[in-house]
């Protein structure tokens, strides 16, 4: 092996590039030879946390990972892939793109959007809907406003472009994520059953293409750039933010889903983290083959790149595409049409190593296997301990009297709590009717449903995560993430399928982090188990972590959920007039890591909220029968701002009002409180016998608490609030954002 293009290393280099000495050592172990610069930084961005997932997968092989509809095992290719009849197939997943948006809002959250859809379309599917999980630190801040301004811009922007609709989302904003904003995309597309592409290199003798863009210095040391905590010295790592081009991609989209057809193509990749470098080896590792790739033959943007950047850099838009050999033609003439760079620079060989050229010299050789995941890539089983924290957290349900005055000033605030307030100011930047399947944008639902144009069934989709109940418990808290992401689907009539995941958490070496990290996966397992929706695949996301300290533990669940009759697409909205309204799942005076407590009493951390995983299983079924024998006309659940939030929620936009009465004692903690397993729905008057008579059979407790009107107000008891004064405080995100 010829070190002749690279210098010498050391482990003070390889400690530089983010591996410890057990790692380096390992690397030598392996080689059975000192590395040289190239091949050691090979290693270090496929064995960060970013690539290899060392300090997560672990517990994440505890989770369930399949289930009667998969279609492809969790984790094994670009996206989850889950059966949804009629020969089609949905292709999702969910990513983070938090320390470059954190750095280059505009550029680090338009490439994750970019991304993530890349991941759907690589696959064979082409992307119907995009969402979005945003979390952001404090808006009375000038630097958050202008990265919730960069992000927003950013995504709608490249997804605009790009042309696929972005349906839905949830944006929080706490003080933790000041400095460390999470970013989440997400990503369905829809794909003909047997007609799949797989991240799979084989056949001895095939050539190796790289399509797409050609390669930059964007993005060099970006999976290790990911993978350490934020610090006042972030900025200067501006170059590991990627540049992405929207139309570019959309001209990638084309032409991959056209050259699948052609049938000439083995096994595809998206080159995300890592670029070549992951996109080589994981390929490879899969069927046991190597490559040799020319690094001369690669396409790119700047003259006299060294082997490394060559292989690190994450420019965006490229896959790496493996043809059968004597196809050639076939391939390059449909990237040929699209005008897309479509460059011949390796070949599949027999015994598993890669071999990397440039200038006819051998600059880097080192075995596929040992890189990646599953393979020889490093596994660690963290310290973790039970968080100090936890030992403080208090039961702060008590009867809380106030003066109908009193809850009526809070209702007002309620609404306007950045949490709960109105996100138009956002998603209004977002095209969501591109493509024209998106049905919930004139039917508001709890869960964005598109149409399967093939079908004229739906697809349900989702993102949900309420941090702070995490906080409290992670155990339970995580479960509400998987119960509350399908209890929006079965609110808006769909059949809850499969999840992904993206675990946003501090730095892993802190065992009270990895505590968190621990208990949340065990949790949402136990979920997923219960509601029989397995995880496909997912994303983590450690170092979620500033000097100030780790962000709250966010595991936040994209679901995705079908609706085999597109007539049971059920609103959030009031229908009606003189409907009854009725709670399923019951009153409650649990005031516990509500809003009202966190923002409005600023206690920030008590006990979870009420919550039973089997009462909730059984809730959703019994909203799910309602639905189907049209009992009800809307439906929504109870989440951030209690009851009263939901109620004004859900006359809000419409000709339509709501009186209600409620208990006087403690009423307060009726309106405001969060406990799970409720929904609020409207039905016809002469429906309610036979929902009583379900909820028997189902064992929900049910309050008829009061009936619509053709009034604009919201009445409760006594206390009158006018839907447009509401509504004003409701937008007051819009003024703030205009500052």
């Amino acid at each position: 092996m010829s070190n002749t293009s690279t210098a010498s290393v050391s482990f003070h280099i390889a400690q530089n590039l983010g591996l410890n000495e057990a790692e380096y050592d390992k690397i030598l172990s392996i080689l059975n030879r000192e590395p040289n610069f190239t091949e050691l930084s090979i290693f270090s961005v496929m064995w960060s946390e970013h690539c290899s997932y060392k300090n997560s997968i672990k517990w994440l092989k505890t989770l369930p990972r399949e289930g009667k509809g998969m279609l492809a095992k969790a984790g094994e290719e670009n996206a989850g892939l889950v059966d949804i009849g009629d020969g089609l197939a949905c292709a999702f997943k969910i990513e983070s793109h938090n320390h470059p948006s954190a750095i280059e809002p505009y550029q680090g959250a338009a490439t994750g959007v970019g991304g993530i859809h890349r991941d759907i379309f690589t696959m064979g599917a082409r992307p119907i809907a995009a969402l979005n999980s945003l979390r952001f630190g404090d808006l009375a801040d000038a630097k958050t406003r202008h990265i919730v301004k960069g992000v927003v811009k950013g995504i709608g922007d490249y997804g605009n472009s790009f042309g696929v609709p972005t349906v839905a989302g949830e944006v929080y904003f706490d003080a933790s994520y000041t400095v460390n904003p999470l970013v989440n995309a997400m990503s369905v597309g829809i794909v003909k059953q047997g007609e799949t592409i797989s991240a799979t290199a084989d056949g001895v003798g095939n050539p190796v293409y790289i399509v797409g863009s050609a390669t930059g210095k964007d993005g060099i040391h970006g999976a290790t750039f990911a993978s350490g905590d934020l610090n006042e010295d972030s900025a200067n790592d501006l170059p590991s933010v990627q540049v992405g081009d929207p139309f570019q991609e959309k001209l990638l989209l084309e032409a991959t889903l056209e050259v699948i057809t052609t049938g000439a193509v083995v096994g595809m990749q998206d080159m995300g983290a890592a670029g070549i470098t992951c996109s080589t080896s994981e390929m490879s590792a899969k069927t046991g083959v190597g490559m040799d790739i020319d690094l001369d033959k690669v396409p790119t943007r700047q003259a006299n790149m060294k082997p490394y950047e060559i292989l690190l850099s994450e420019s965006q838009e490229r896959m790496l595409i493996v043809v059968q050999k004597g196809r050639e033609a076939e391939v390059e003439s449909v990237f040929e049409k699209w005008d897309l760079h479509c460059a011949v620079i390796g070949v599949i060989t027999a015994g598993g190593q890669l071999r990397y050229f440039q200038n006819d010299e051998l600059v880097a050789e080192v075995p596929a296997e040992p890189l990646v995941l599953g393979g020889g890539a490093p596994v660690y089983e963290r310290e973790f301990t039970r968080p100090a924290y936890l030992n403080s957290v208090i039961d702060c349900n008590r009867n809380i009297d106030l003066t109908n005055e009193e809850i009526y000033d809070l209702g007002l605030n309620i609404v306007a709590l950045p949490n709960i307030a109105s996100k138009r100011w956002i998603y209004e930047q977002y095209d969501s009717m591109v493509q024209t399947g998106n049905v919930s944008t004139n039917k508001p639902s709890d869960a964005a449903v598109v149409v399967i144009k093939e079908t004229g069934k739906g697809i349900a989709m989702t993102v949900d995560c309420n941090p702070y109940f995490v906080h409290a418990n992670p155990y339970i808290g995580a479960q509400i993430a998987v119960a509350e992401a399908a209890r929006n689907l079965v609110c808006s009539g769909a059949k809850p399928l499969a999840i992904t995941n993206n675990l946003n958490f501090g730095n892993p070496y802190n065992p009270e982090v990895y505590y968190q990290f621990v208990e949340a996966v065990k949790g949402m397992g136990e979920a997923c188990r219960t509601y029989d929706t397995p995880v496909t695949g997912g994303n983590v996301s450690f170092y979620n972590q500033s000097q100030e300290g780790p962000v709250l533990p966010t595991p936040t669940i994209g679901m995705i959920g079908l609706l085999e009759n597109l007539d049971n697409h059920t609103s959030l909205k009031i229908q009606n007039q003189n409907d009854s309204v009725l709670i399923l799942g019951g009153l409650s005076k649990d005031i516990n890591s509500s809003q009202y407590l966190i923002q409005i009493q600023n206690i920030k951390v008590s006990k979870e909220p009420e919550f039973d995983l089997h009462k909730e299983l059984r809730l959703q079924q019994l909203v799910l029968s309602l639905i189907d024998q049209k009992l009800i006309s809307s439906a929504h659940d109870i989440s951030e701002g209690g009851l009263f939030a939901c109620l004004f929620e859900k006359l809000n936009l419409t000709k339509y009002g709501i009186k209600v009465d409620l208990p006087v004692q403690n009423l307060a903690s009726i309106l405001f409180g969060e406990a799970q397993g409720r929904v609020v729905v409207s039905c016809k008057a002469e429906s309610v016998q036979m929902i009583e008579k379900l909820c028997v059979q189902y064992d929900i407790q049910l309050d008829n608490i009061g009936a619509t009107n053709v009034s604009d107000v919201l009445q409760i008891n006594d206390i009158v609030w006018s839907d447009k004064e509401l509504a004003t405080r409701y937008n007051s995100l819009f003024e703030i954002m205009n500052v």
